[in-house]
């Protein structure tokens, strides 16, 4: 292993007390990205104003920061571009995709895809009347499902409550034996998992950078497309920034060469200068080396778990090659149990019905982390403290 994970758990701001299992949720602060933001706004926006936008290369910044993520997904150099959210890289992907299959009706997904990579679809399904047909199955049932009717399959990699993870390259080869094409949103893949888009030959990729990328809250998402195909779609939500020149002002769109055409709106300069901070940790870290301390953690987690906490179901793979870099574990009163969790600094997260969720991030939990959460777990289980009156008021956002 050649990648220093004390190192890097050195480069984050980790709060006296507080155990982080949340990171699939949200990764902490980048000790560098106050700073970086800083200069953002005092010596780039304060200094240069308009002129920024050339002097400080905030114009390139979508494709840059892209290629940089395209490294952590096996994507080629000049295929990935940042913008907007990831709501609405889905919709590009899933627009275009249809477009390139205008003879099928069938998006084909599954009951453990992300609800609002749904929504999305019931969205554009409405919004092109066109007699198009969302077929939802069970994860296991995908590869049954894919036939000739099947216009695109659109699966999120790892599910975001158990942490179960979708054998992606063979679900992709069997979607394009039968002639449909592939979306992958890589919410919970992108610096989690050993991703390899080019390898699994993947048509769209998607994903946001605030969870295991650590960018920040609502840092902003990205695209991939195939270079086998960029040149064929043609971006539904064509955006000024999608243009092929957008200072020339034309009165109608042409898309813009290759992955700049899926750029839409005004980058987000700000969130970008965070991210790119964070970014710089990743400079130092081998996928295949995150994925060993991953599993290693989980394992770690889960043998502690189930030897000192009675009452928790495991909802997670035990196959390595079926799970993702989350721990999750099913409890009647999930909410409370997380409540007092977070209350005594082990920080997880909540996901209806019973899930509590663990995001096992190696470039800042080391085993004593694990133990320390298993440890504090266990107390409150076996004292009963978790079924205070405090703890079962919902919050907004659990």
């Amino acid at each position: 292993m050649t990648t220093d994970f004390r190192a890097t758990k050195a480069l984050f701001e980790l709060p006296e007390g507080v155990t982080y299992l949340d990171g699939n949720s949200l990764g902490p602060l980048p000790k560098a990205a106050p700073a970086r933001m800083a200069r953002a706004m005092t010596e780039e926006w304060g200094e240069m104003l308009i002129t920024g936008w050339n002097k400080a290369g905030w114009m390139a910044q979508p494709a840059t920061l892209g290629d940089r993520i395209g490294r952590l997904i096996g994507a080629p150099e000049g295929t990935t571009v940042l913008g907007d959210t990831l709501s609405i890289k889905v919709h590009q992907a899933l627009a275009a995709a249809l477009a390139l299959r205008p003879e099928r009706k069938v998006i084909l997904t599954d009951s453990g895809n992300f609800p609002s990579d749904i929504y999305m679809a019931e969205g554009l399904i409405e919004q092109l009347g066109r007699g198009h047909e969302l077929r939802v199955v069970a994860p296991e049932e995908v590869e049954a499902a894919i036939d000739e009717d099947v216009a695109v399959m659109m699966i999120t990699e790892v599910d975001y409550r158990t942490g179960r993870r979708h054998d992606m390259p063979k679900l992709i080869a069997r979607a394009h034996e039968a002639g449909a094409l592939a979306i992958w949103d890589l919410a919970h893949s992108a610096g989690a998992v050993d991703v390899d888009v080019a390898a699994a030959d993947t048509d769209f990729a998607v994903g946001c950078t605030y969870k295991f990328l650590n960018g920040g809250p609502g840092a902003p998402a990205f695209i991939h497309v195939a270079p086998r195909l960029i040149d064929a779609v043609r971006p539904a939500l064509s955006g000024w920034l999608g243009h092929d020149a957008p200072f020339a002002f034309e009165p109608s769109y042409r898309p813009g060469a290759a992955i700049a055409r899926m750029r839409v709106g005004t980058p987000p300069v700000l969130a970008m200068a965070a991210l790119d901070s964070a970014l710089d940790i990743w400079d130092g870290v081998d996928m295949a080396d995150l994925r060993a301390a991953s599993l290693a953690l989980s394992d770690r987690f889960i043998e502690g778990v189930e030897a000192a906490c009675p009452g928790l179901e495991l909802a997670t793979p035990r196959d390595h090659a079926r799970r993702g870099s989350q721990v999750s574990f099913r409890h009647p009163q999930g909410y409370a149990v997380m409540q007092a969790l977070i209350a005594q600094g082990v920080i997880g997260d909540f996901r209806a019905p019973d899930i509590l969720r663990f995001g096992i991030t190696p470039l800042y939990l080391d085993e004593a982390d694990i133990d320390r959460a298993v440890e504090v777990m266990a107390s409150i289980l076996r004292d009963g403290s978790w079924d205070r009156p405090e703890f079962h008021a919902r919050a907004a956002v659990t």
